[in-house]
């Protein structure tokens, strides 16, 4: 799997976005840009495996140097992730 540095650069925005999303829909943790980009990409893991899990197909795929990233399933497992840590961690 292989980025030019734009698109290395375009994923993290984006992963950065759908983190941050993901985690205004499930209610905020601690953190800021690097903790959205991580959501991000986590959320990238868990939202397709639910899809296929539902057998739900993805509606907005983005293609980046040639490679796919799930944005609505991104926000899905981001929010859903961060639920989870929510469960396990109260304030």
């Amino acid at each position: 799997m292989t980025y030019t540095l734009p698109g290395l650069v375009l994923l993290l925005a984006i992963a950065a976005v759908c983190g941050a999303i993901g985690r205004a829909i499930a209610g905020d943790v601690r953190g800021g840009l690097i903790v959205s980009t991580a959501l991000g990409f986590i959320g990238a893991l868990i939202g397709p495996w639910v899809a296929a899990q539902l057998r739900l197909s993805e509606p907005f795929m983005i293609h980046i140097s040639g490679h796919p990233y799930p944005v609505l399933w991104s926000i899905i497992g981001a929010a859903i992730f961060v639920a989870i840590v929510h469960l396990f961690y109260r304030r």
